[in-house]
């Protein structure tokens, strides 16, 4: 409704101002209704002539903002392409590194692999050579208690055979004789 009171007055002061500069000879039609195409371009050249100064400064800002985000921008990327650039040569480092690293622990891998197997021939061979001392231990105990027990056989039949076939006269005569060897 305001807008409405405001253009009714406009309207009216701007009839008012037409009846004065008909009776004075010039004056400015307000009436926007009445208004024509020389009240628009004298009203756009007053914007330009004075707005030039205030719209060409905030342009110029404008365009020396924009300007200067673009360095940045190009900053920033020249930063990240340096910063791409050493991240790719730690990568490759790192690869290089890994890859030593592994071929490292493969020859430690077969390093170890060898001695293992070089650990294991040697128990196996000791163990071989315990097992033989153990046989040769074993059989020589074997013999031993197969000579003990064929003497004491041999002796027992012995004995018996002397019991069974000496008398007392060959008894004595055994005695006799060795008393004689032994230097008597």
């Amino acid at each position: 409704m305001g807008m409405l009171f405001l253009a009714i007055e406009a309207g009216a002061i701007g009839a008012e101002a037409s009846e004065m500069a008909e009776e004075h000879g010039f004056g400015l039609n307000l009436n926007l209704l009445d208004t024509n195409l020389i009240n628009l371009i004298i009203i756009i050249g007053v914007l330009i002539y004075f707005g030039r100064g205030f719209l060409g400064s905030t342009l110029a800002e404008r365009k020396a903002r924009i300007e200067s985000e673009i360095r940045d921008a190009e900053t920033r990327k020249q930063d990240a392409a340096a910063n791409l650039a050493e991240e790719q040569q730690k990568l490759a480092q790192a690869q290089t590194e890994a890859a030593r690293m592994l071929k490292d622990a493969e020859g430690r891998a077969e390093v170890a692999r060898q001695a293992i197997l070089d650990q294991a021939e040697t128990d196996v061979a000791r163990l071989r050579e315990a097992a033989v001392q153990d046989t040769s231990s074993q059989r020589d105990r074997m013999v031993a208690e197969l000579r003990q027990r064929v003497t004491e056989l041999a002796m027992a039949r012995s004995e018996e055979k002397l019991r069974s076939d000496l008398d007392d006269s060959t008894q004595q005569r055994l005695v006799d004789k060795s008393i004689t060897m032994l230097g008597g």
